[in-house]
């Protein structure tokens, strides 16, 4: 199989070459292993990859080849250290409910992606694996903390990769790496059986594609209910696939030009998000200028979310330390995971139960909003793809919450998704014209909307294509 024509493929279509028998699972696993291992010298997403993994299950997706992150998601006996010493060579005893599902899906694992230690950051730099490239500069950040998987599905190493959001880490990354990131509702895929909600329920699973009909399809293949989640949601009444392939009819969409910290935007965003507009109204929908009210001011609203991120990465650390034997300290953590740690092991249960009551407060505010509009217009980011380097700068110096504001600054739209469990999609519609740099539009919908989400983001992958935008490190040149 000749490289251009693996790298050429998304997940569906490798899938159906298979399929058709024009192409054996074996070819395809080995084209994979062969552009994992000539481009990520060049962007460093890939932790290692399991040149052992037996063959792949008959299911939708026999043979297509999947990288998982190395964090929220667990593969028997295979190594999750979550992007840190402290956690270094723990081995995970059994697949979790999503690995069992991607299985099952024919999906073949071939390797863990990069992440930011503990996944608390949009960017992926961490100490223990060096900084994660951006395929298009490969002097820039590929965003976070999803970020390694988003690298490797931009160069073409592999069409699908697993991915977790917890505060805009599947979008983020989608939005720098010019990729389609689908941020599901809370519930919609399972977390189990070891956990039951990551970081207080912010944090969902996904996977991070180049096309909108693979994240539908692989949304079809892994949600649902699993004996002892906290949460069940209704299932669609036709599939994901079906419904991105619909039209979503002439939809009320809300379009916030500003984040809630007033900051704003880069020259260019603005620019893509106009022409966002315009093409909305082109295929019939209504835009209206809306700044969405939380009920909270900004200052407020990153405290809770950072109450809900420190306490969690603190009970991580102590029972990662305590299976390991391990130091807390900066022998085996970086400065910021250890200023989370600290303000977590400060804050009283009270002040937890209080994030609680606030976090219900922008839900019902955010309901209220969705009764009005179908969906939630903005940049994924203000800004442009950090240079290496720029977002870690100093945060020696910062405390839990300097490195929280410093987080929510980077990355200000994302989050309110996860503070109220709905939809929150990326979609690449949009480039900087100097560098080629991708732009990333955010579309937020009301809980349980991702079926009206996919319909929107095929029509727009129909009437604005972005498939063949290729980056610079890409195997279809090898």
């Amino acid at each position: 199989m000749h490289m251009s024509d693996y790298a050429d493929q998304d997940a569906t279509g490798l899938a159906a070459l298979i399929e058709a028998r024009q192409i054996s699972a074996g070819e395809v696993r080995s084209a994979a292993l062969q552009a994992i291992a000539a481009l990520n010298p060049q962007v460093n997403a890939v932790v290692e990859t399991w040149g052992d993994e037996p063959e792949p299950q008959r299911g939708s997706f026999h043979g297509v080849p999947l990288l998982i992150k190395d964090l929220g998601i667990t593969a028997a006996g295979r190594r999750n250290e979550l992007g840190s010493a402290l956690a270094a060579d723990c081995t995970a005893d059994a697949d979790s409910e999503l690995m069992s599902r991607l299985r099952r899906a024919g999906l073949l694992a071939l390797g863990r992606t990069t992440t930011p230690e503990f996944a608390a950051s949009t960017t992926t730099e961490s100490r223990v694996c060096g900084p994660t490239r951006n395929p298009w500069d490969v002097e820039r950040s590929a965003g976070g903390s999803s970020g390694g998987s988003a690298a490797a599905v931009a160069a073409g190493m592999v069409p699908v990769a697993h991915a977790t959001d917890g505060g805009g880490s599947i979008r983020v990354p989608a939005s720098l790496c010019g990729l389609f990131g689908l941020k599901p509702s809370r519930g919609r895929v399972p977390m189990g059986p070891d956990i039951d909600e990551v970081w207080s329920g912010l944090a969902v699973h996904g996977v991070l594609t180049r096309s909108v009909r693979d994240s539908a399809a692989l949304l079809d293949a892994v949600h649902g209910f699993a004996a002892g989640d906290p949460f069940c949601i209704a299932a669609p009444d036709s599939t994901f696939v079906q419904q991105a392939a619909s039209q979503p009819g002439g939809l009320r969409i809300a379009v916030q030009t500003r984040p809630l910290n007033g900051q704003p935007l880069h020259p260019a965003v603005e620019k893509a998000l106009m022409q966002t507009i315009q093409r909305l109204e082109e295929l019939g929908h209504e835009v209206e200028d809306v700044t969405p009210d939380i009920g909270l001011s900004w200052e407020a609203f990153v405290e809770l979310n950072g109450r809900f991120w420190s306490s969690n990465t603190a009970a991580w650390i102590d029972a990662i330390a305590a299976a390991t034997g391990r130091s807390i300290d900066s022998e085996y953590l970086e400065p910021a995971t250890l200023a989370l740690y600290r303000q977590g092991k400060t804050l009283r249960a009270t002040e937890l139960l209080g994030a609680l009551f606030e976090r219900n407060m922008v839900a019902r505010k955010m309901g209220l909003f969705f009764e009005h509009h179908d969906l939630l217009l903005s940049p994924t980011l203000p800004g442009l793809a950090p240079l290496i380097g720029s977002y870690n700068a100093e945060q020696e110096h910062l405390d839990g919450r300097g490195w929280m504001s410093r987080v929510f600054n980077q990355s200000p739209f994302t989050a309110l998704a996860n503070v109220i469990g709905a939809p929150a999609m990326s979609v690449p519609l949009a480039h900087y014209p100097q560098s080629g740099l991708p732009i990333g539009m955010q579309f937020m919908g009301n809980v349980g909307a991702e079926g009206q989400m996919l319909a929107l983001a095929g029509q727009l992958e129909s009437a604005y294509p972005w498939i063949d935008r290729r980056p610079a490190v890409w195997a279809g040149n090898l």
